[in-house]
């Protein structure tokens, strides 16, 4: 009977140590936590066992047999995959729920109107994220947007400016997806004369054009006010048959074939590429930026004006005229305006009045004393 009485009190006390055990596992932070953080990734249908293995491993779980058991107390629960990121000590059971729902580490990254899908590249590797290159190759890709805007040779213009919570890795193409999912949404919110119904062959055309002019708009002023009458200017040209002559689209044609170095000159204005607005009539190719939610706007619905001219104000703003005539003067107050004057030159001084002639008896007496005084 003792033996039995001192099995017993084992068994007891080892379920009871058991137990200490495993709520000092779950419950108190582990103290050998990496002073810099540590990131843990964990896969996709990874078993709870190999989960708290890769936590144990990492250095972020006291016990991984501990944070096991506790995970199978809560059979309702999944562990997300993904990659997280624990930058100080946790208990077992605070890593769990950090994992059961699923908060990843992400880190923002934000798309300003206007960038080109260089200009992404170039700010995604430099926040290494990944390569330019990989990125540049899934942009180059149309196969996104081919049952939306069919012309279009590239995702240019169709990865829509926002800020997006990217892990440190992204997949280019899954970044690119995200973008243009972004766009779609946007399109139909704004495009509401499409929404609804079935876009027809017309309206996928209409996309691409309308898309394009809103880029040109986009580059063209940052003030969301001008934006229409920019769109209207340029309608207006396409109307008439003259060339838009926009600098921004050389800018692009050269940035396409890396020849652009930040500056642009009399000479590039002939450069040989489809996008120079100054070579070729019509609208680019394609777009030549990403714009906004203002640009898009202005291309669907430009300010009805005579307007076929503009010229910058060194505000930010533009001067607009509809003759040559009128544009020139507007360049000639942007030249003094660069040359820290005001736009207009003071009028002109009034004329010098003339001495008026004396007339009379006075004068007539005054002419016989000179006459008088010579004789």
């Amino acid at each position: 009977m003792k033996f039995f009485l001192a099995l017993l009190l084992l068994i007891v006390l080892i379920a009871a140590g058991a137990a200490a055990w495993m709520w000092y596992g779950i419950t108190k932070p582990y103290q050998d936590f990496a002073a810099g953080g540590v990131f843990v990734d964990v896969p996709r249908g990874a078993s709870q066992r190999h989960v708290a293995y890769l936590l144990k491993t990492n250095g972020v779980v006291r016990s991984a047999m501990a944070f096991e058991i506790y995970a199978r107390r809560h059979p309702k629960r999944t562990l997300q995959a993904g990659e997280y990121f624990f930058d100080h000590a946790m208990t077992g059971s605070e890593v769990f729920w950090k994992l059961a729902s699923g908060q990843v580490f992400q880190q923002p990254f934000t798309v300003r109107e206007g960038e080109t899908m260089f200009d992404i590249a170039r700010e995604l590797e430099a926040g290494k994220f990944m390569p330019a290159g990989d990125f540049l190759f899934a942009a180059g890709d149309p196969a996104l947007i081919r049952d939306f805007a069919p012309d279009a040779h590239t995702l240019e213009g169709f990865l829509f400016p926002a800020t997006y919570e990217l892990p440190r890795h992204p997949a280019a193409s899954e970044l690119t997806a995200e973008m243009v999912h972004k766009f779609k949404d946007e399109w139909k919110r704004l495009a509401s004369p499409l929404a609804g119904r079935q876009m027809d062959e017309a309206d996928h055309r209409a996309v691409n054009r309308i898309v394009t002019l809103a880029s040109l708009v986009e580059r063209e002023t940052p003030k969301a006010d001008e934006r229409p009458l920019v769109a209207g200017a340029f309608e207006n040209r396409l109307k008439k048959g003259m060339r838009l002559q926009c600098d921004p689209t050389v800018i692009y044609g050269m940035e396409r074939l890396g020849k652009y170095n930040g500056s642009l000159t009399g000479r590039d204005l002939s450069f040989d590429s489809p996008y120079n607005t100054y070579e070729h009539g019509g609208l680019p190719p394609g777009p030549i930026g990403n714009p906004g939610e203002a640009s898009l706007r202005a291309a669907l619905q430009p300010t009805q004006t005579n307007y076929l001219y503009f010229v910058a104000n060194t505000q930010g703003g533009h001067f607009f005229s509809a003759t040559l005539a009128e544009h020139n003067k507007n360049v000639v107050k942007y030249r003094r305006l660069l040359a820290g004057l005001p736009a207009d030159p003071p009028p002109p001084p009034p004329p010098t009045p003339k001495p008026k002639k004396k007339h009379g008896k006075a004068a007539a007496a005054k002419s016989k004393q000179h006459r008088a005084k010579a004789q």
